[in-house]
């Protein structure tokens, strides 16, 4: 991609300037909401499943310094901005090329204190198929959710935790694809507006967890009613996690 074909946007309150494609796969909200909901410590490793240009990672280091990143891209242009994106920012982010289905080997020899991924959220035999390649492998379910679960659990180490964004109606794959592998699963529900029903869930659960499963009461995102205009209406909580890089009201 030449210059021509990208934007610079920033994140967090413009603590984070990030590199995209114009058109294409463009990180919004979600990655940095899955970054808001990881449990990490200075010195852990995390590895981020389908990273695109590194969105959720480069927000997660923004908020705890000292973190060991990986990130794990399939599409090598998404890859090679992501690595940009990370030396633009002062971050260190070690970004492998590779198909989250068949692990390349160095990975698979890993472990990781925590495993992240915001899966594409769109069944192929029920939606439509994007025009642009990017967005479609990024917004498509071409690998299986449950090929996403168990790549997640096999490099977590012991006690290590796995977080998800997805789409609320595919809570039930998710928690199936779970069972014998991850368990003390929590699930917090986000409600896009008062009294509507949560359209995205965020699910943390712990490799050899035993606790019983916990779902938390949502978290709001807008403060009106309904859309009335191009202005943003973020609740105060949104607005902390998307400009101050805070973490979200995740009971632990």
């Amino acid at each position: 991609m030449g210059p021509e074909d990208l934007t610079l946007d920033e994140y967090l309150g413009g603590k984070l300037k990030v590199l995209q494609p114009k058109i294409g796969y463009r990180a919004g909200v979600d990655p940095v909401l899955l970054a808001a909901s990881v449990p990490a410590k200075s010195g852990q490793s995390v590895l981020e499943l389908g990273c695109g240009v590194g969105v959720a990672s480069l927000c997660l280091s923004a908020r705890i310094a000292g973190l060991g990143l990986t990130g794990l891209e399939i599409q090598a242009d998404y890859a090679e901005l992501a690595r940009r994106n990370a030396e633009a920012n002062n971050m260190n982010m070690n970004i492998v090329v590779g198909d989250l289905a068949e692990m390349p080997m160095d990975l698979r020899q890993s472990s990781f204190d925590h495993v992240i991924a915001n899966p594409p959220y769109f069944l192929r035999d029920r939606s439509v198929t994007a025009a642009n390649e990017g967005r479609e492998t990024a917004m498509g379910e071409d690998t299986p959710l449950d090929d996403w679960v168990k790549a997640a659990a096999k490099r977590l180490a012991s006690k290590g935790t796995a977080t998800f964004i997805h789409r609320a109606e595919r809570l039930g794959d998710l928690l199936a694809s779970m069972t014998g592998r991850l368990g003390s699963i929590q699930v917090l529900p986000l409600v896009p507006r008062r009294e509507r029903d949560a359209r995205l869930i965020i699910l943390r659960a712990k490799k050899g967890g035993r606790a019983p499963l916990r779902l938390h009461d949502s978290f709001l995102m807008h403060l009106r009613e309904r859309h009335e205009s191009d202005a943003k209406d973020y609740s105060d909580a949104m607005n902390r996690v998307l400009k101050d890089g805070w973490a979200l009201p995740f009971p632990e």
